[in-house]
């Protein structure tokens, strides 16, 4: 049961950073096109990159966030599949 409660901390926590990390970068993103929208001055050329590096790194966001569910079914899997109370705590420190 503490390996299970140990994961699903683990689990929530990463997930409160990353819920935190995209809605500053949303709000980022929304700045940066405000003042794309209002920079005339700036060459066309410069805006395209700008947008193309943040939906690259929208794009990032997204595979990572769709890895670390997957990898977090796994170890949720596999802890299922575990049962450390049955190993002796002697065996498990020196094994």
């Amino acid at each position: 049961m503490e390996l299970k409660q140990m994961i699903d901390f683990n689990k929530t926590a990463l997930e409160g950073i990353f819920n935190t990390m995209t809605l500053v970068s949303d709000r980022n993103e929304k700045m940066v096109d405000t003042m794309l929208e209002q920079a005339v001055w700036m060459p066309e050329e410069v805006k395209k990159t700008l947008k193309d590096w943040m939906s690259a790194y929208r794009t990032a966001c997204t595979d990572f966030k769709k890895m670390f569910d997957e990898s977090y079914a796994k170890v949720e899997a596999y802890s299922e599949q575990v049962d450390l109370s049955v190993v002796p705590v002697a065996e498990v420190v020196e094994g």
